[in-house]
């Protein structure tokens, strides 16, 4: 199935919108919180005030989240129409116009119309208040006092290394020879050299996209050959470019048995490589949240990233002594160019060779981490409860 990727998609999606909200209307629910998420709902907001509150149904306060701020959902302002939004009304720089080129913005009219306005990690809202809002700063700037930033959390019961059915075998903290077990598993999945046990394997699962970092993942291929390591990488890019380059840089190290680079998705052994790593390079332009790295170190991989939205806030330095040491987790830099990734890739392989109990004591810190949704969920219960209680003082 398609969810989107149509030529029509803005019709759609404002339908979806406007049929979503006509259904609980029509149900004669008293609903506290509507929570909408990314463009592609981000109509509710402006139907719920402009069209169902002058019906009564008006109990409700709007939460809209935007994941990822380069997807805004933008169209010629008569398409509002279709959902039965007045343009005239809408098509005006404080509500629904972008700020660039005179169209409907999806995303800009969420941020007016919602009560929250929340995005995916701390770090990258203060990113999009800036530079990283990609021309909507202006108004979260406006609207600042109703956005913040909370973190996501990962399925930690889809991924956990004690019970995945994925792995050669199952592991803890407290017992690490499983996840050396699926690392000679995977060296002999993907014939890769297994004479030195211990030689460090990098991993990175990721889509081939700008955002990601892709000079910086090529460069990370070349410098673990360069350091002594092995690396694999398992995704492909919906860029025809980008997949023929790697396409290019795995015929290079065919015979190489120490890089493999698998140009697919492969959910199994996505789980297999995370259990296997030692170390997880994730070095994206930008990252609204990141998964990814969360993933890692639950499976023992100790996480290498640009300090960036979501990774800024989930991985803090082992070698930043301006922080507490017991929350320090993973290695960080901050330019995305090579020398930045060198630096932070040699300072692992470092830490890895030559202090083998302090990387077993971070291996088993990061393990321990609690990623879970549970924390965001009591911010999002936090948040959702003071709009709740402000609706009905007003009332």
């Amino acid at each position: 199935a398609q969810y989107y990727g149509e030529h029509d998609d803005f019709k759609r999606f404002t339908y979806f919108s406007r049929a979503a909200l006509e259904l609980l209307y029509q149900s004669g629910k008293k609903v506290d919180i509507i929570h909408c998420h990314d463009w592609q709902t981000a109509f509710v907001a402006p139907l719920y005030w402009d069209v169902y509150a002058n019906l009564g149904f008006n109990s409700a306060r709007i939460c809209f989240t935007c994941h990822n701020f380069e997807y805004q959902g933008t169209a010629p302002a008569r398409d509002l129409a279709w959902c039965g939004l007045d343009v005239e009304h809408l098509d005006r720089p404080d509500r629904m116009r972008d700020n660039s080129h005179g169209r409907i913005n999806a995303v800009k009219g969420a941020v007016v119309y919602s009560n929250i306005v929340t995005t995916v990690s701390p770090t990258y809202a203060l990113e999009v208040l800036s530079q990283g809002g990609r021309g909507l700063q202006d108004t979260l700037k406006v609207h600042s006092r109703k956005f913040l930033g909370i973190l996501n959390g990962i399925d930690t019961d889809t991924w956990n290394p004690s019970t995945d059915r994925y792995l050669k075998v199952q592991y803890n903290a407290k017992d690490l020879q499983g996840k050396a077990a699926n690392k000679a598993a995977l060296r002999e999945q993907l014939n890769l050299a297994s004479a030195y046990p211990s030689q460090p394997l990098v991993g990175c699962i990721t889509r081939l996209v700008a955002q990601k970092g892709v000079h910086l993942i090529r460069h990370a291929i070349y410098k673990t050959a360069e350091l002594g390591g092995q690396f694999v990488l398992l995704g492909s890019s919906p860029v025809p470019e980008i997949q023929r380059e790697f396409e290019g840089i795995a015929d290079h190290f065919q015979d190489n048995n120490h890089i493999r680079l698998i140009l697919k998705y492969d959910d199994a052994l996505s789980h297999c490589i995370y259990a296997a790593s030692d170390m997880f390079i994730v070095p994206s332009i930008f990252e609204p949240c990141g998964l990814t790295q969360m993933i890692a170190m639950r499976y023992g991989s100790v996480p290498i990233v640009r300090k960036t939205g979501g990774l800024n806030d989930s991985v803090l330095d082992l070698d930043d002594e301006t922080i507490p040491v017991e929350v320090r987790n993973g290695f960080t830099f901050v330019k995305a160019d090579e020398q930045g990734l060198s630096s932070a890739m040699e300072r692992a392989f470092n830490c890895y060779t030559r202090k083998p109990e302090v990387w077993k004591q971070l291996v088993q810190k990061d393990m321990t981490i609690d990623f879970s949704w549970d924390t965001s969920v009591s911010q999002y219960e936090d948040i959702y409860q003071k709009a709740v209680a402000r609706a009905r003082a007003a009332a």
